[in-house]
């Protein structure tokens, strides 16, 4: 029977947050007042009914280690299959692979062990909730080596500028990926292969010193290979710039978009955090903003992500802001269009103003 194994491959995602990379992986970057941007390409997967999904990283991954943990708050800690984190382990002293292609190589267990025969690649940087389904179907009917998801914007921001746009017959059978910026129809980085066919992938392209696997082998044999796409129409955001991230982040105040994000199709998971509801003490103030447990205001929050455990003191305004976990805000300061990091303390009568452009960060565990 056809089946999916899943594998999360953030090796070319770099410090794509700027300060908010400092410390960790963008994958394990926090998200929408409680999660980690790598929780969606998780859910997705599991909602799908992927047992067994793969990590490859190679930097700064002590964040996300923490984070996932055995992968429980996931339904990955098993027996059989569950999750893997696979960091660097470069112990072949014949390896002449490079790039992600090193993670292929040396992993070729995780791929062999599973009874799986199709792969579902992912990075963490589309944000959805999607199930897979629908896709692995047309994958088989379609008989295709390689189905592509792809999205189409209306909208063009900048994150879109760097994304592979799909070119296509009329047959749905994939001609071409290119960067014309005038092409809607964008490739979201997610990819469902057969697993023969990335095996003689892999070997070709390390025989041929290449260095990236889906830029050398599957878009530089376009002529030999099968690929179809298909197309996702549901809430979606690209988040590969801090630009990106506020908006996005921002764009979930409106009750309409988080609704589509959270509630269309199964849940999204994330680390389970026992911690009391939000208080709210008399000379609050607290309009159109996402709160999540374990937050104390006494001052004036508008228009802003809370994250756990965020303490607002009275006479402090924040406002179209996000204030990640256990920051402390004192008495008369002002935040605007500001990204604090973990456990940021900004002191008494500090004022703080970005622009939606460019807001202010300021990095983790830092005394302002």
């Amino acid at each position: 029977m056809d089946s999916l194994m899943g594998l999360i491959n953030i090796e070319h995602e770099h410090d794509f947050l700027e300060e908010l990379t400092y410390f960790r992986c963008g994958a394990a970057a926090p998200f929408a007042g409680r999660y980690r941007l790598i929780d969606f390409t998780l859910s997705n997967m599991v909602n799908s009914g992927v047992e067994e999904v793969a990590i490859f990283t190679n930097h700064k991954y002590r964040s996300l280690m923490d984070h996932i943990g055995t992968g429980a708050d996931w339904e990955l800690a098993k027996r059989h299959g569950g999750l893997f984190i696979l960091p660097p382990d470069w112990n072949d002293p014949t390896d002449i692979s490079r790039g992600d292609l090193r993670h292929f190589h040396n992993n070729r267990d995780y791929f062999h062990r599973s009874k799986a025969n199709h792969v579902i690649i992912s990075g963490s940087q589309f944000i959805s909730n999607t199930i897979y389904k629908k896709v692995f179907d047309y994958h088989l009917e379609r008989d295709a080596d390689v189905t592509c998801i792809s999205t189409n914007v209306d909208d063009f921001k900048p994150e879109h500028i760097s994304q592979l746009r799909i070119e296509h017959n009329e047959d749905g059978w994939v001609n071409n990926f290119t960067n014309d910026q005038q092409n809607p129809h964008i490739f979201t980085g997610i990819y469902i292969i057969k697993k023969d066919v990335l095996l003689d992938l892999v070997d070709q392209c390390i025989a041929f010193h290449k260095d990236h696997f889906f830029f050398d082998g599957i878009k530089s044999n376009l002529d030999k290979l099968n690929i179809q796409f298909f197309n996702y129409n549901g809430y979606s955001a690209f988040v590969n710039s801090v630009e990106s991230f506020y908006r996005h982040n921002m764009n979930l105040l409106k009750p309409e978009n988080y609704r589509s994000l959270f509630f269309k199709n199964q849940f999204i998971r994330t680390k389970i955090s026992n911690e009391p509801p939000a208080k709210y003490r008399e000379s609050s103030n607290v309009t159109e903003s996402m709160l999540a447990n374990g937050c104390v205001i006494d001052g004036e929050v508008s228009s802003s992500v809370l994250f756990r455990g965020v303490r607002v003191n009275k006479g402090a305004k924040v406002k179209n802001s996000i204030v990640m976990q256990r920051c402390t805000i004192e008495e008369g300061v002002y935040l605007e269009n500001v990204i604090l990091d973990k456990d940021v303390h900004i002191t008494a009568g500090q004022t703080f103003i970005g622009s939606k452009e460019k807001p202010f960060v300021v990095a983790k565990r830092k005394e302002i």
